[in-house]
């Protein structure tokens, strides 16, 4: 028999009517029911947390904090259920459904320690001018498919820790483990504080427009996150977009290919590629690229593109069929303009699961669609470049701005080339390392606003500036 979950709606795990089915990408098989909210039951939600918010405000840091950390202590100590359930909805293999699963765990704890302080801006004998910040009040929080724990908890923290409460819709496709973290906090933050509700592609619009909601937190596509600026427009909703990227790392010929073959793999087939900050387009010198190539591609051939949830998996399946099928409309568009693979560029036959496999194209031309478009997938185009401005042209020639990163043996030069990125995260030499206490955005059409630090916590924020004249008292 199929488990069905329920919606966290304040303080109680409830149905809500209709169900909606959620599909193991390994295998198509259903592995759960999940409600399929309307319009009153996101109203019942709303207005749950518009209650507690008139609680919820007024509280101490350390009250907020607490509970952020039973958030943590709950995922940490259900781990071993979680991580396992996680790889059921999402495809990943368990290694990295273990990473995701304990870093909301330590990101819920590490961000319950933010504390937005006041901010003196005149303390002189005429005034005392101060900056306080003040919650914005109920946040709308949409999370996708990839990182679905993961960027729940990276929504749901921060507006707790700000004075928010909070309405979350997972993705539909990925519902399972945020529902089932609902479950194991549902008495371990107060009632209404947190509620997560699940529905089709239509309740998102719904918690856009909502009268009731005062911001949204939103990660996912850039034609999306459009799509939402419009339908927050109508109120003047504050927004945080977290959107698409088309990352490129840049390869320098000092780097050591034998060294960066390995790192370079996974900066890009990470969870399938199925991560917004992976290296999609890969730029490597002229003088190492026949070399660097071949060992990416002979790494490869010994990684297994499989169901996560079987040992030896490094590359599990495309998390859902939309994505999978778009994924192979790359490789085809690829393969019909005759440019060269290294490897892959076949559809899996066995005919089950959205498997795809692991794909690297050889110096495809910079208005190849796998080049030009974000592919999010476990498909990698390396290109070669001459010089330090040309590449970094055709790096920042792109509508996105997420992230990127640099591999060299000169670290001073690797920095100078990332500070002319046109992104907001650069590495030098790793990949794929956010921190809970710095900011993450992203330029141009990647998004605005931040998460993480207490940049991302002010967006949970109004700035309200307090004045008091000394020599002017009114008796």
């Amino acid at each position: 028999m199929v488990t069905q979950y329920k919606n966290l709606i304040n303080g109680e795990m409830v149905e809500t009517g209709g169900w909606m089915d959620v599909v193991n990408p390994a295998n198509e098989e259903v592995i759960g029911q999940v409600p399929a909210c309307g319009a009153d039951d996101l109203d019942r939600a709303v207005a749950a947390a518009r209650a507690a918010f008139k609680t919820w405000k007024n509280t101490s840091h350390e009250e907020r904090q607490a509970a952020c950390m039973a958030i943590s202590g709950a995922i940490k100590e259900n781990a071993e259920e979680l991580f396992r359930l996680l790889t059921s909805e999402q495809g990943k293999p368990h290694a990295q459904a273990k990473g995701e699963i304990y870093g909301a765990a330590g990101i819920s704890a590490a961000q319950s320690t933010l504390k937005l302080e006041d901010v003196i801006s005149e303390d002189s004998d005429a005034r005392l001018s101060r900056t306080r910040r003040v919650p914005v009040g109920v946040v709308g929080g949409i999370v996708p498919w990839n990182f679905p724990l993961m960027m729940a908890i990276q929504k749901i923290v921060p507006a707790l820790m700000s004075g928010c409460t909070i309405v979350l819709k997972p993705s539909p496709f990925t519902p399972l483990t945020t529902l089932r973290v609902a479950e194991l906090i549902a008495d371990k933050v107060p009632a209404g504080t947190v509620n997560i509700i699940t529905g089709e592609d239509a309740l998102g619009p719904m918690i856009t427009s909502h009268p009731d909601i005062d911001k949204i937190t939103f990660t996912g596509s850039t034609a999306t996150g459009k799509k939402i600026m419009e339908g927050a427009s109508s109120d003047l909703k504050r927004i945080t977009l977290e959107l698409g990227g088309n990352d490129a790392s840049i390869v320098l010929p000092d780097a050591d290919p034998k060294k960066v073959a390995e790192q370079l793999f996974w900066s890009s087939f990470q969870n399938a590629g199925q991560v917004c900050i992976a290296a999609k387009r890969v730029y490597i010198h002229e003088d190492i690229y026949d070399d660097l190539s071949a060992a990416i591609a002979e790494y490869a051939a010994n990684v297994k593109v499989g169901d996560g949830s079987e040992q030896g998996t490094g590359v599990g399946p495309i998390q859902n069929k939309k994505q999978y099928e778009r994924v192979l409309e790359l490789i085809e568009d690829a393969k019909d303009n005759g440019y060269k693979f290294l490897t892959g560029g076949d559809k899996d036959p066995s005919g089950t699961g959205y498997y795809v496999p692991i794909t690297i194209l050889d110096n495809p031309p910079e208005d190849a669609r796998i080049v030009a478009e974000e592919q999010f997938g476990p498909v990698m185009p390396l290109m070669k470049f001459s010089t330090e401005d040309e590449v970094i042209e055709r790096a920042n020639n792109s509508e996105y701005g997420l992230a990127g990163a640099v591999w060299t043996a000169d670290t001073d030069k690797g920095v100078e080339i990332a500070e002319k990125l046109e992104t907001g995260t650069v590495w030098v030499n790793e990949f794929m390392h956010l921190s809970p206490f710095a900011p993450f955005g992203g330029h141009k059409q990647s998004g605005f606003g931040a998460e993480y630090g207490l940049d991302g916590m002010k967006e949970f924020t109004y700035p309200q500036v307090i004045t008091v004249k000394k020599d002017n008292v009114v008796a």
